[in-house]
């Protein structure tokens, strides 16, 4: 019986790798948030080796580890990028499918930004703030002036990310925990999905400018010509204040690289290490210029050891 398994076993493994062989270039999903970053370091990749420019897909944080966690062979995503930590019960949903060795990949920080338009009110908010204008058990104001007398006597409409966002995940994480007793957000129009492409925000927040948007400091970084953030406890949505922790509104960003594909699709290992080289991803890599906070000098060495040695993710890791 014992034999029997281990050829079965056996069998699909083979079957897994033959299939995945006869894809040539490598498929990412994920986060928007982490595209750009993606984008970046693909085309880097692309021009300066023999391998294929990688298909990047922007499906957010929870929908790219949905996709990633579905199983092994060539019809599955090889990485995933997001814009939080990978769940205990996605962990849970990789083993189930098979996805047993996966290797993380922080690659640094991003600040969660409530920004508007350029020519909208300069705004200062506090997180109890926010939570009063957006929990759905709140008090369901309709201007901002009923949530502080402060703030200006304006509509409250929010333009922010659906839920299989990593960016919405952090923002109820990191604001709504914080600012009151509940994440749930309001369904009546104060708060508005806007989709995974947060690049469709600008021209939305640009002719409504009362409306604020919630998105990556990234974002913020490479369309400041358009929008603008406001301060979050007084302090604003930079990148000193992002890399320092005083900024109270910020996260780590990752990839997520799926080890049983790493043999069969040509130059998975080679664009890990270039997305995690000191060239891209440290603190005087081409990724900061796209508002990329890096990893500090030693939690990047440590990071770079561990990745090329595909270290795995366990159950205790989410503990």
């Amino acid at each position: 019986m014992k034999t029997t398994n281990l050829v079965a076993l056996a069998a699909a493994a083979v079957m897994a790798a033959g299939a995945a062989s006869a894809r040539d270039q490598i498929r990412i999903v994920g986060s928007s948030t982490v595209f750009p970053f993606a984008t970046a370091v693909a085309e880097q990749f692309g021009r300066t080796t023999d391998f294929k420019t990688p298909v990047i897909e922007s499906t957010g944080s929870g929908g790219g580890l949905k996709l990633f966690c579905a199983g092994v062979g060539t019809e599955h995503p090889d990485i995933t990028n997001a814009s939080r930590r990978m769940k205990a019960s996605e962990f849970e949903l990789c083993q189930e499918n098979g996805v047993t060795e996966i290797t993380e990949v922080r690659i640094g920080f991003d600040g969660i930004v409530i920004g508007n338009a350029v020519s909208g009110a300069t705004l200062d908010l506090s997180r109890e703030q926010i939570w009063t204008a957006l929990a759905a058990d709140g008090p369901k104001p309709m201007m901002w002036n009923e949530v502080d007398p402060s703030l200006p006597a304006v509509k409250i409409e929010i333009l922010g990310p659906p839920p299989t966002s990593g960016t919405r995940d952090a923002f109820e994480e990191l604001v709504m925990e914080e600012g009151g007793e509940t994440t749930e957000l309001r369904e009546d129009g104060a708060y508005i999905e806007s989709g995974e492409n947060d690049n469709l925000i600008v021209s939305k927040l640009e002719a409504n400018p009362a409306a604020l948007g919630i998105f990556g400091y990234s974002f913020l970084d490479q369309n400041a010509d358009a929008i603008k953030g406001a301060k979050v406890e007084g302090v604003e949505p930079t990148f000193d204040n992002i890399a320092d922790g005083s900024y109270p509104v910020s996260r780590s960003m990752y990839f997520y690289i799926k080890k049983a594909h790493v043999d069969v699709i040509p130059g998975m290992m080679e664009y890990v290490a270039e997305f995690i080289s000191d060239g891209a991803s440290g603190e005087e890599g081409y990724l900061t210029d796209k508002g990329l906070i890096p990893l500090p000098s030693d939690a990047f060495a440590a990071q770079t050891a561990s990745v090329m040695a595909l270290e795995n993710l366990a159950a205790s890791d989410f503990k």
